[in-house]
């Protein structure tokens, strides 16, 4: 390991060479603003903000491209830099669309937070600005070109993360944009509605479509009856809206505010994951017995399920039949609990908070339906309920804490665990060991699944049959792991694909992380969150959920069969590249 002595500032340090001029600042705790570079994935040196000054060179430098070399001496405040950077954020601020106060990214824009610390105050610059028009016409995900500074982040998370790339540059000069293949709408290519790409924008150019107003629409109608439901991921990053330390399970308060904005009923989707799970293990049992298509992949993820449909539909039959947890619940509202409870179930209502945006284009789908009615009726994001409860003035840190309702609100530890990338495998196996062995197992941690390595593979162990199972997340190395599987590099049982990396608890409607450097140790200690609930659980186990029992003993009868399969399955369909 070579290393190189530098200064930066006037601090002398060593470090390996290859490493940036910016990497080495940052190990010396200095601070250089960047809008267009995410480590590891654009690292372009496009939007020219974190300049520097090299002893010796003729320019200023990018410094996220500038490896050090041997002797160099770097002033990152120079009058130079600043006036450099404080020319570069005007220009940008100078074809920008400034609606801030109106802006969704209001506070949380990194192009806002910059022009604060920078004291920008006046722009010396007319911008050339040309209109765009919103594309808007996606279920998921809303383009506004007017407030796009052209860094790059989405382009790359589009390819490289999510292998995609439905969005990229086109044009050149003042007429560069980013668009789309022959600059359709969103809605009209083969984008999976995953919102990784708003998760990476630094303004506002990327949201996730606002369903804020049907919801109020229902609460506000005494005709209609509506319940809410909540994802596993969504107690543990809700309360960063409102302050608390990542990771911090907010559920009980989140409960009260659901209660508080006027749902007549808030149930949790845990409950129907533990019913995927009776669904899918049992769905994958009989595949393994009866030579059935293998491997078996998980339906959990729409994302995934749209990428799967468009770049690799020669899977479609590998697919579980489930339909998503959330699905699964609407579905049973409006039928086990509707007619439990003598309700007509089409005065019913049914609003899922999802950390994820592409579950808006999920519950859209024809598929996704009972007897003619919708499962689903409405999907918010993390982000839109955090900005129900602030428009409703409730005090969400001194709110009591309320339980869910009963019948559908109930879960267990396996459930909870849905949340992160590997929790639907370790729950399936958690089920399917049991099953298997005829045993009631006590080691029910699969810690060969667990972790944020792009893809895991793990022989798993029951009782007399070795279950090959893989486990990726990020729809990109989904594709890659499908190709060996394709050309006979690899074999399986089951695989868990989750299309957002690092799975739900990174979703594209989980609240925005301002310093992306953070995104890791962000999923690591959501995840932590949930694997503490599993731990604090009573039962751990989706076949040991009483309110579970009680749904197949009174109404389903069994898994897998007539009526389960009627309401809580469903299929997927081709669709093109183009």
């Amino acid at each position: 390991m070579e290393m190189l002595n530098i200064t930066i500032d006037g601090i002398k340090t060593q470090v390996q060479k290859g490493t940036t001029v910016l990497e080495a600042a940052r190990g010396l705790n200095i601070n250089i603003p960047t809008l267009c570079f995410l480590k590891e994935l654009n690292e372009v040196g496009a939007c020219r903000m974190c300049v520097v000054e090299v002893k010796g060179a003729r320019s200023l430098q990018a410094s996220c491209v500038l490896p050090v070399t041997e002797g160099m001496e770097v002033k990152t405040n120079s009058k130079a830099v600043r006036e450099s950077r404080n020319m570069v954020l005007q220009l940008i601020l100078a074809r920008h669309d400034r609606e801030c106060l109106t802006c969704t990214r209001n506070l949380s824009c990194e192009l806002q937070k910059l022009s604060e610390e920078m004291g920008i105050k006046d722009i010396g610059f007319e911008g050339t600005k040309i209109t765009h028009v919103i594309d808007d016409a996606s279920p998921s995900v809303v383009r506004d070109q007017n407030k796009c500074i052209l860094c790059g982040r989405c382009v790359s998370v589009c390819k490289n993360v999510q292998g995609t790339g439905v969005i990229s540059f086109a044009n050149r000069g003042v007429k560069t944009t980013v668009t789309t293949s022959y600059d359709k709408g969103l809605s009209e290519v083969a984008c999976i509605n995953c919102g990784q790409c708003i998760k990476m924008c630094p303004v506002g150019a990327l949201k996730e479509k606002d369903d804020r107003h049907k919801v109020w629409e229902a609460l506000d109608d005494d005709d209609i009856f509506v319940v809410a439901q909540t994802a596993p991921a969504v107690r543990v990053a809700l309360g960063e809206e409102f302050g608390y330390p990542v990771g911090t399970n907010v559920e009980g308060k989140m409960v009260s505010a659901l209660k508080r904005l006027g749902f007549n009923r808030v149930f949790d989707t845990d409950f129907a994951a533990d019913v995927t799970i009776m669904e899918e293990g049992t769905e994958l049992l009989n595949r393994i017995k009866n030579n059935g298509k293998l491997p078996m992949i998980t339906s959990c993820s729409p994302g995934w399920i749209k990428y799967c449909e468009h770049y690799h539909n020669d899977f479609i039959e590998n697919l579980s039949t489930c339909k998503s947890p959330h699905q699964m619940l609407g579905a049973l509202t409006k039928t086990y609990y509707a007619e439990k409870m003598g309700i007509d179930p089409k005065k019913m209502f049914v609003v899922s908070i999802m950390p994820c945006t592409a579950k808006k284009y999920e519950s859209a789908r024809e598929e996704l339906s009972v007897d003619g009615l919708q499962d689903v009726d409405a999907v918010l994001t993390t982000r839109e309920l955090a900005k129900m409860i602030k428009e409703s003035r409730i005090d969400f840190k001194d709110i009591e804490d309320a339980s869910f309702d009963k019948v559908m609100g109930d879960s267990t530890g396996a459930a909870v665990i849905f949340g992160t990338t590997g929790g639907v495998m370790e729950a399936a196996l958690r089920t399917v060991a049991d099953v298997l062995t005829g045993e009631d197992l006590k080691n029910i941690e699969y810690a060969p699944v667990r972790g944020l390595e792009g893809i895991k593979e793990a022989t798993v162990k029951i009782g007399d049959l070795d279950v090959s199972v893989a486990v990726v997340h990020g729809t990109a190395n989904a594709g890659i792991l499908l190709d060996r599987v394709r050309n006979g590099e690899a074999n399986y049982h089951f695989i868990e694909v989750m299309g957002c990396p690092g799975g739900c608890i990174n979703g594209g409607g989980q609240p925005i992380i301002m310093d992306k450097e953070k995104t890791e140790e962000v999923c690591r200690q959501r995840a932590q969150g949930l694997y503490s609930i599993d731990r604090q659980m009573t039962n751990r186990k989706s076949h040991k959920n009483p309110e579970i029992k009680a749904l197949y003993d009174d109404y389903l009868k069994e898994a897998n069969g007539h009526k389960a399969h009627h309401i809580l399955h469903t299929h997927y369909v081709k669709r093109s590249k183009v």
